[in-house]
């Protein structure tokens, strides 16, 4: 993940081709309830505004170089597509026509893919992006972005790199290597 940008324009054209590159990724029941809305640079400040506080804005010592994203895509699901699609005649049987019937909401996996999908194609870009996790102001958030029918699942900072990047605390935690997680029976 970019945690510092140097605070160029992310083309809006591009990003609108690479966004529905992105939602290529597989849907439950093609239900295609993801979406993707870009905030261009020019309202960045606002995000950052809605997104964060100010106390927040005020000592962390990643937010400058994280508000000089050149473009934000927030990531959205509408769960009533997976609710409509799985009521439907071949779909049913299923049980899975009520929101609280599902074990595990495939609206956040189906949004978790295509953001994958739109993390991938920044990177082939040489464009940096940073996963945003908006969980605390997730409702101002879609209220400012004008969405009223959807799940926030994330936002994406997007932007050239400016090698300034603060590095995580995460990274120095001990965790199994690759090859401990994957097993075979």
């Amino acid at each position: 993940m970019t945690r510092s940008f140097r605070g160029d324009a992310v083309a809006v054209d591009h990003l609108r081709t690479l966004c529905e590159q992105a939602l290529r990724a597989p849907t439950a029941g093609n239900s295609a309830g993801v979406r993707c809305t870009i905030v261009p640079i020019a309202q960045v400040n606002e995000f950052f505004e809605i997104a964060t506080d100010e106390t927040w804005r005020a000592t962390s010592p990643r937010y400058e170089g994280l508000a000089r994203a050149g473009a934000v895509v927030v990531m959205t699901s509408r769960p009533q597509d997976y609710e409509a699609r799985y009521r439907a005649h071949d779909k049913e049987l299923s049980g899975l026509g009520k929101r609280d019937q599902w074990p595990l909401p495939y609206w956040h996996t189906d949004a978790a893919m295509a953001t994958m999908n739109l993390l991938l194609l920044l990177e082939e870009q040489g464009l940096g992006a940073a996963f945003w996790g908006s969980f605390r102001y997730a409702d101002a958030l879609l209220s400012w972005a004008g969405i009223s029918d959807e799940e926030l699942f994330c936002s994406v900072l997007i932007g050239v790199p400016d090698g300034k990047d603060h590095r995580s605390a995460s990274l120095d935690r001990e965790t199994p290597t690759r090859a401990e997680r994957v097993r075979v029976r």
